[in-house]
């Protein structure tokens, strides 16, 4: 069996070292403070020139929740194209409507138009009201993966239903759990849920390299980005366990 490495870059730094570390795939993200938003369009065509690994950038216009207005729903639009433009192997989507579930007429009319790009659908599948009915809906859309915590606030709680899911799926899609996911439980997950792909942040925070701070704001400058050991720990862990068991 196949698997998969993704992780976050929220900056061009981390592609880097997601490439040299291991790891299969980039979800680019901006703002992780928020979940992760779209990337910008500078953003989006350096990391895709900085490493030979495949980039999906994240379409998600603002932090919140997942449910649009048609002016959201048109920057979401114009966002894949560019990510199209630009050479991105694949997208990250999710829109769901206010009654909790998938609106699957704008998620469909999204993986329309990434015309031949991989489409992820995101964590807003952790919010939806009805999980089993949601997948089916994903699949038929024509999503590759679904990144879920098993609708828990991390992959080790939500265990139960990912095994669930993965086992709903029976290949049409990949489920892929994400969130509190580590070197050291990633094998733990993958026995206990049947998943061959994962998602981590593996984030670190790197302090500010100023000389000069100006104390009186009160602040703490901090950057979010990659930790390069951690990628390979994953990855080492993934490769022992499926060569020990395939």
């Amino acid at each position: 069996m196949k698997f998969e490495l993704e992780v976050i870059a929220f900056d061009i730094l981390s592609c880097q070292l997601a490439a040299d570390n291991g790891a299969d795939r980039i979800e680019l993200c901006a703002n992780p403070h928020e979940g992760g938003t779209t990337p910008s369009y500078g953003m989006m065509k350096s990391a895709r020139k900085s490493t030979n690994i495949q980039v999906f950038p994240i379409i998600r216009p603002r932090g919140g929740d997942f449910l649009y207005t048609e002016t959201e729903f048109e920057v979401m639009k114009d966002d894949i194209k560019a990510a199209q433009d630009i050479g991105c192997e694949g997208v990250v989507i999710g829109i769901l409507s206010n009654d909790g579930s998938v609106d699957v007429e704008r998620c469909q009319e999204l993986v329309e138009l990434a015309n031949g790009m991989d489409v992820t659908f995101h964590r807003a599948f952790d919010r939806v009201n009805d999980p089993q009915t949601s997948l089916e809906q994903i699949i038929a859309i024509g999503c590759k993966r679904i990144l879920s915590s098993g609708l828990r606030p991390t992959a080790i709680e939500g265990t139960s239903i990912l095994k669930a899911l993965v086992s709903q799926a029976n290949e049409r899609i990949k489920i892929m759990p994400g969130s509190g996911v580590r070197a050291e439980n990633i094998i733990q997950l993958a026995k206990d849920t049947g998943a061959s792909c994962f998602h981590s942040s593996a984030r670190k925070t790197l302090k500010s390299q100023m000389q000069y701070l100006n104390t009186d704001m009160k602040e703490n400058l901090v950057q979010v980005s990659l930790d390069g050991t951690e990628v390979k720990h994953l990855k080492h862990n993934l490769v022992t366990h499926f060569n020990s068991t395939h």
